[in-house]
């Protein structure tokens, strides 16, 4: 190359480049690294440098060179271009590579408005001394490349309008712990800051897009997924609406229980007009939920939900079809149907579901959610009731149409509303689950809004993290883990705002978490065993009772150190039944593993002292923080060896982890044969988790006759699901016949992904 080539730096003078300079920062990030070579990222380098180049794109020009090397064979190119990533990135932070002193970077961002005041009226120069001195500046190397640029798009505190970055990553790990333990007693709360820290930022445990982004900034809302319950007025529609704005706008993620709402043609003010139907208001939800975006960072993102016996199912199923006018479509939102045991036994039976209008059948909306056997006493009497306006459609007919636009969307979701109160801990006669969040994990008790100011109304709030299962030693690694999580979120909820008072009435009420995993994949993978083969079934019962019997266990320690929650009473929790009493016994059949913790004195502790925290567990989808800490997706099979995401600078590609040592032992999604073996894990899983699981189904054309998937197919693996007590089911995949080895996990012919556009995912 020539040598007189000049490049202009970052104050304008322009020099003759230096390649020796170059060769020593990629000879620096390739240290300790397999199979790299620094020659060839040098190569497709200088090809692309250019008279006058900036610096700072001769820097990113070398990223990319790097990036485009990760392969299967190369792996840890991934970890070169992070390097190379995050030297380019403290040096647009701080203008050198070396981070500043922790007590000067707070205090300049306090002035600058990027950080909390509160940092430093809590915390004094003494202890920010401490707190850098735990500090590993080293581990910002441990990240993918995926992951630096995960962490530059969403969770860096930066100027968003211009892109200038403020910091990087283990000052946000080391004040997102200050700030979760800020009110700790001061003789104990460094030793849990540095604990936590050390958790987060080895990627034992995960957190949510939320918390990431925003604790330790002024903005003061963290919760993950916010679930709002609409009542049959035109007051609570538009307070429905109300809260939905304010929430889109401080980036959570929406679930709107719209089922109240009653059938097109029924009566208004004693016959005076006639009622327009569901559709209007859901359009009109629809606007509120586009109307902000958040943060700059995505738009806006809801589930909504309704019965499947309501009257205008037919139509309302078909809301995201592409085919229609956009006057009876609402394409951008997702549906979550409610099932309960009646329904899937008219479809068995061959039998109708009696469809109506709730609010032309008094008790029967309520009896769907808090008494199954009430609701199928009121449901038969109606349907005998000539006066009550009714429409009977054949149970397979209706379950067909629901499925067929399931396959063809991805995106309508189910919801087993009686598992849901029967395999819950809250008391279904006091405070029902009606229903589920945007990604179909979160169930928990809401109350419609009459006006925005409403205290007697609930929104529901859960605040959401995750255990890295591919960091586990041992499975008793997760007691210290479950301490952790248990005592930052709960402390969380006293730390953030909240703006409306019927969510705050009811996050101090309840105290609900949602802590899932990450990385089950891999854990299977490490582990020898497989998804689909049952093989795993054991390991996962295993894994999972640790981690409910350890976030039950943290919680009744808190609890007796700073009280149950105030609605504890309502729970069943209170009356002593655990997860393990309420399952679907026909998990039993396909796992024989005994219980291994000592369950009956965790029984008596949490009678004697209750639970600082109405629910515990939860799985999300974690898409983003999973590549944040180089994991696996959730509980889903990956597609591919490596995955591949797009982003606005361009393709992401992660391998997954121990590629070169376990490449045999991951299952693949399109490797699967069928759903089967994937649901006996969920219904494990689900024997524990308090809330729900975000469980998918996917199905390859191939393996069916004439490329097509039989309907009988779809409805099989539906009532698989329900017999293993499934709560809820996320998206259906279908592959479309494209090169899956570099492809990463998404609905099929779904208009955005509402995890990754919604704020649930962790």
């Amino acid at each position: 190359m020539n040598q007189t080539l000049l490049v202009t730096k970052r104050d304008g003078r322009k020099e003759p480049i230096n390649l020796d300079k170059i060769h020593r920062v990629i000879d620096w990030a390739a240290e300790g690294l397999n199979n790299i070579s620094v020659s060839q990222v040098e190569l497709r380098s200088h090809l692309q440098f250019y008279d006058g180049i900036k610096t700072a794109d001769i820097h990113e020009t070398i990223i990319k060179s790097a990036a485009d090397l990760i392969s299967c064979d190369a792996p840890d190119y991934q970890y070169l271009a992070a390097r190379l990533a995050i030297f380019h990135l403290r040096k647009k932070a701080y203008g050198q590579f070396e981070p500043p002193h922790l007590y000067v970077h707070v205090i300049r961002m306090v002035e600058m408005g990027k950080y909390d005041k509160l940092l430093l009226d809590d915390y004094n120069s003494e202890d920010f001394e401490k707190m850098d001195a735990f500090i590993d500046h080293w581990r910002d190397m441990n990240f993918s490349y995926a992951a630096v640029k995960q962490l530059e798009g969403k969770y860096l505190v930066q100027n968003r309008i211009s892109g200038k970055i403020y910091e990087s990553a283990q000052f946000l790990y080391m004040l997102v712990a200050a700030c979760l333990f800020s009110n700790y007693p001061r003789e104990t709360r460094l030793d849990y800051v540095k604990r936590f820290y050390n958790a987060i930022s080895t990627f034992k445990i995960s957190l949510p897009t939320p918390i990431m982004s925003g604790v330790r900034t002024p903005s003061r809302q963290f919760s993950s997924c916010v679930l709002i319950e609409c009542g049959d007025s035109l007051d609570a529609i538009n307070a429905t609406s109300s809260a939905i704005v304010k929430y889109v706008s401080q980036r959570a993620g929406i679930g709107i229980n719209a089922g109240r709402i009653r059938a097109l043609g029924s009566p208004i003010r004693g016959g005076e007009a006639f009622h327009t139907g569901c559709i209007p208001f859901y359009q009109h939800f629809q606007t509120a939920v586009k109307s902000c975006s958040q943060g700059g960072v995505r738009g806006g993102a809801a589930t909504l939900f309704y019965p499947i016996w309501h009257l205008d199912v037919e139509s309302l199923l078909v809301l995201k079809n592409n085919r229609g006018v956009e006057g009876n479509r609402v394409r951008h939102m997702d549906y979550g149907v409610q099932l309960n045991r009646l329904m899937y036994q008219r479809l068995i039976k061959g039998q109708e579901i009696t469809l109506f209008s709730p609010s032309d059948v008094p008790g029967l909306y309520a009896a769907f959610f808090a008494d199954q056997a009430e609701f199928e006493r009121l449901y038969t009497q109606y349907e005998q009731g000539d006066s009550i306006r009714q429409k009977r459609v054949k149970a397979v007919e209706l379950f067909s149409l629901m499925m067929q636009e399931r396959a063809s969307t991805g995106r309508i979701y189910i919801q087993n509303v009686d598992h849901c109160n029967t395999h819950s801990p809250f008391d279904p006669q006091i405070a029902p689950v009606r229903q589920s969040n945007l990604c179909l994990e979160i169930t928990l008790p809401t109350k419609p809004l009459n006006d925005i100011n409403d205290e007697n109304g609930e929104i529901a709030l859960c605040t959401l993290s995750a255990f890295n299962l591919g960091t586990l030693d041992d499975l008793d690694d997760l007691e210290e883990l479950a301490t952790l999580v248990v005592r930052s979120l709960d402390a969380l909820l006293g730390y953030q705002d909240y703006p409306i008072k019927s969510a705050h009435r009811g996050a101090m009420g309840r105290r609900t978490l949602g802590v899932g995993v990450i990385n089950f994949a891999y854990y299977l993978a490490k582990n020898g065993v497989r998804y689909s083969d049952g093989s795993a079934n054991c390991l996962t019962h295993k894994t999972f009772e640790a981690i409910q019997y350890y976030l039950l266990k943290a919680s009744n320690r808190l609890a007796q150190e700073q009280g149950a929650c105030p609605w504890f009473n309502e729970t069943t929790y209170s009356q002593g039944i655990l997860p393990i009493d309420t399952y679907k016994k026909d998990l039993d059949i396909i796992c024989k593993e005994p219980l291994h913790y000592d369950w009956e004195s965790l029984r008596q502790e949490i009678k004697q002292s209750g639970l600082r925290n109405s629910t515990l567990s939860a799985i999300m989808p974690s898409e983003t923080s999973s590549q944040i800490s180089n994991a696996t997706n959730g509980i889903e099979p990956p597609r591919g060896h490596i995955s591949i995401k797009a982003s606005k600078d361009g393709i992401l590609r992660q391998v997954v982890p121990e590629y070169e040592c376990l490449k045999n032992n991951y299952e693949l999604l399109w490797e699967m044969p069928n759903n089967e073996g994937y649901l006996q894990l969920v219904g494990l899983m689900q024997k524990f988790i308090d809330q729900s699981i975000s469980a998918n189904t996917n199905y390859d054309p191939a393996h069916f006759p004439g490329g097509k998937v039989p309907m009988t197919q779809l409805l099989k693996d539906l009532l698989t699901a329900y017999k293993f007590g499934v709560k809820t089911l996320y998206y259906q995949n279908t592959r479309d016949g494209a090169e899956d080895i570099q492809e990463t996990f998404h609905p099929t012919k779904g208009d955005d992904d509402n995890c990754e556009r919604g704020a649930c995912k962790i």
